[in-house]
């Protein structure tokens, strides 16, 4: 292990004004945990962008490594759970947030927020799902536990060429739903159907405000944008139907009506990928193994090194990031 490494850390002076560096770390600049990891692969997702651009409240704690994701080796640990030499995944628990991230050669980590890396899945492919792909999975998950199988009709998709869109796609498609993507870029049509969507629609039939009802549209949703989208998804919404929200990027508020709940019998499904279970997540991630095409992994993602981070950060906030960024710390 190294004495001294690089790692981007995230300061504020006393005007709250947010600086972004480059800097050399030590262990003693991690924080508290059970097990130190080698980070050997990260990605690039929408909150970490927030966080790096100052753009969202992500940060809670200063000064910080931000990287709310990696993959890695572990390099010493005290939780019986692992040993030096484990292949782990990391996601959520506030890493990046209010503990000390990914975005180093670094992590010091609490054994219990990590998972074995899944039999048939390496570190590079781990992060090009990520947790916006886990979040994906987790949707999917949710849809299937209220019953809703391809069988009952259409599931609409908005975001969908960000991170939780795109691997989402490829998993509905995969399991033989048929699927609405909505997208404010609908020249990457040809790309989402190549994914597993049928149909493409532009985000603007889904981003003004809301009737209480309007006509039914599909029997499920997986929203990744909120605001007027996520109210005019739930006003489209079948009876019966469900929809899972996993997401902001339009606003963290729901502009919309009781109706589709009291009407149709609509349910609104909340996904926290953050602090969710570890079975819950185990299960996730094995069903990724099996479910997603680990070849259209290379369709969805991006590689960058650790010096295109920060950039990456600006360009996934700025919508010109399609898919999935991976970071390979060793380049």
């Amino acid at each position: 292990m190294q004495d001294r490494f690089k790692g981007i850390l995230l300061t504020r002076d006393e005007n709250k004004v947010l600086s972004v560096n480059v800097a050399e770390l030590g262990l003693d600049d991690l924080m508290e945990g059970d097990v130190v990891v080698e980070v050997e692969w990260t990605t690039v997702n929408y909150k970490d962008g927030l966080a790096i651009t100052g753009k969202g409240p992500v940060v809670r704690r200063w000064p910080m490594i931000p990287g709310i994701d990696c993959a890695g080796t572990v390099v010493s640990s005290e939780n019986p759970r692992f040993s030096p030499g484990d292949k782990v995944i990391l996601n959520g628990f506030g890493v990046g947030e209010v503990h000390t991230g990914a975005y180093a050669t670094y992590a010091r980590l609490n054994g219990d927020w990590l998972i074995p890396m899944p039999e048939g899945m390496d570190g590079r492919s781990a992060m090009a799902i990520g947790t916006a792909g886990y979040t994906a999975m987790l949707s999917v998950m949710a849809l299937e536990r209220h019953s809703i199988d391809p069988t009952r009709g259409l599931v609409v998709v908005t975001g969908a060429n960000g991170g939780v869109g795109t691997v989402a796609i490829a998993v509905l498609g995969k399991l033989g739903y048929e699927v609405i993507a909505s997208t404010g870029r609908p020249e990457e049509g040809e790309f989402l159907k190549q994914l597993g969507a049928s149909e493409v629609i532009h985000r603007d039939e889904l981003s003004g405000p809301a009737k209480p009802l309007n006509k039914e549209r599909w029997i499920g949703g997986i929203d990744a944008v909120g605001s007027h989208t996520l109210a005019n998804v739930l006003s489209m919404t079948s009876y019966g139907g469900a929809v899972t929200a996993c997401g902001l990027a339009q606003g963290m508020d729901l502009p919309g009506s009781v109706a589709p709940f009291i009407l149709r019998g609509v349910s609104l499904l909340g996904i926290d990928s953050v602090m969710a279970p570890l079975a819950l997540r185990q299960e996730a991630w094995g069903r990724l193994v099996n479910d997603l095409d680990i070849s259209k992994l290379e369709a969805l993602s991006t590689e960058i090194g650790f010096d295109g981070i920060i950039d990456a950060a600006h360009a996934i906030i700025d919508g010109k990031v399609r898919g999935r960024v991976v970071v390979n710390m060793k380049q």
